[in-house]
């Protein structure tokens, strides 16, 4: 094991042995004793995703300018969440900036911040490491503290929105060798009950998408309902059809109203993709540079009674494709002034992360900041097609 394993190893033990809301404290003491740090602070997205939020160690003055929230868009710590790139500069007095991504599987869970005297390459190499290791510490120790959940919150919570942040996945992004995936969520003024969901198993991707019914905590409670019927069936082995079937169930059991939404498995191996369309608006495809609504057979929305069963469609990604799922939030009202496509071919070189950020704050320019419905997309690039170069996409 060489010094920097050892380094790591004893970084870990620390934070471990740490109060789980003092993550930062054992970083900043870390790279303190190891390369006299002069300060050391974490910055997180916020909820929305337009601003970095400043965690400073405990032992440091957290002045009024310095725990100001940043804008993401047009600083140096966007650009470097952006980017996944660590920055340097030098101020004034000579001493270096170092500003290095905090990310896990290809969640950007924020940025490092550190000044120094200086900094060669091997000590930038050692905070990009530390920087990595604090991205796993605070994946863990955030089970266990509020403290990440509140200084992430820069306007007050509803009910309802603190219902559906709590349905999301933890982190709206990741990675893996077969694609990067990407959603996000802009709720509107009063809640919309849109949910996203994604979980991955050995062999298969999931994905869902769904707008519930309503508004407020109604649609909240709704969202609850059906998010935990489809989880439920999914984590019991049960294919597209069959999660769409109890979650359709439970809705009418229950009388809680109705809800659209997609269900998607992905298949890792060949890039076959088995869907459920309940009500919902028709997927986006970004192939060879051209963008096309995938039209899929429409079933009748979770929760309304009928004899026609849900059925199930194929797509087969090709290598290269990006796939958009979206609600109608991202086209109603103010919303439809937006071309889409236009922006899904625009942000077609960008990472799916920043293609999200893109199309949700276009659309909520287009609504002046003022939703009527909740407007929520979800992005897939997918990488690990083995099917044979060529082969046209299939929706049976």
């Amino acid at each position: 094991m060489d010094g920097g394993d050892l380094e790591l190893g004893a970084l870990l033990a620390s934070a471990e042995a740490a109060p789980p809301g003092e993550s930062v404290d054992v970083v900043a003491r870390d790279l303190q004793k190891r390369f006299g740090a002069e300060q050391v602070s974490f910055l997180f997205v916020d909820l929305i995703g337009h601003r970095l939020v400043r965690l400073t160690a405990a032992a440091e003055d957290d002045t009024e300018e310095r725990s100001e929230p940043i804008e993401f868009r047009g600083s140096v710590h966007g650009m470097v969440l952006q980017n996944q790139r660590q920055h340097v500069e030098t101020d004034a007095q000579g001493s270096q900036r170092i500003i290095t991504p905090v990310s896990n599987r290809g969640d950007c869970i924020g940025v490092l911040e550190v000044t120094l005297q200086h900094a060669d390459d091997t000590v930038l190499r050692q905070v990009r490491e530390a920087a990595h290791a604090l991205a796993y510490i605070i994946v863990t120790d955030r089970r266990f503290t509020d403290l990440y959940h509140l200084r992430r919150r820069t306007t007050r919570a509803s009910l309802a929105s603190e219902i559906q942040h709590q349905l999301l996945p933890t982190a709206s992004s990741c990675e893996a060798a077969q694609f990067a995936l990407a959603a996000g969520l802009v709720p509107a003024d009063d809640i919309g009950g849109d949910t996203y969901d994604y979980t991955l198993d050995r062999d298969t991707l999931h994905l869902s998408i769904t707008d519930a019914m309503g508004h407020d905590t109604d649609s909240a409670l709704l969202a609850t309902l059906l998010l935990g019927a489809l989880r439920g069936a999914r984590r019991s082995g049960c294919d597209a059809v069959r999660q769409a079937e109890q979650a359709h169930q439970a809705l009418l059991k229950h009388k809680r109203g109705l809800a659209t939404g997609q269900l998607l498995c992905v298949n890792l191996a060949s890039g076959v993709c088995r869907l459920v369309n309940a009500g919902h608006p028709w997927p986006m495809l970004l192939r060879d540079g051209v963008v096309k609504e995938v039209e899929l057979a429409v079933n009748l929305p979770f929760g309304v009674p009928g004899p026609v069963p849900f059925r199930e469609q194929r797509l087969d990604l090709q290598a290269g494709d990006r796939l958009i799922l979206l609600t109608d939030g991202m086209q109603d009202r103010g919303a439809a002034a937006v071309d889409l496509a236009a922006v899904v071919h625009d942000t077609r070189e960008l990472h799916p992360r920043e293609a999200v950020r893109t199309l949700t704050a276009t659309v909520s320019d287009a609504c002046q900041g003022n939703l009527s419905d909740d407007a929520t997309v979800m992005v897939l690039d997918w990488h690990g097609d083995r099917a044979p170069a060529g082969e046209a996409a299939a929706v049976s």
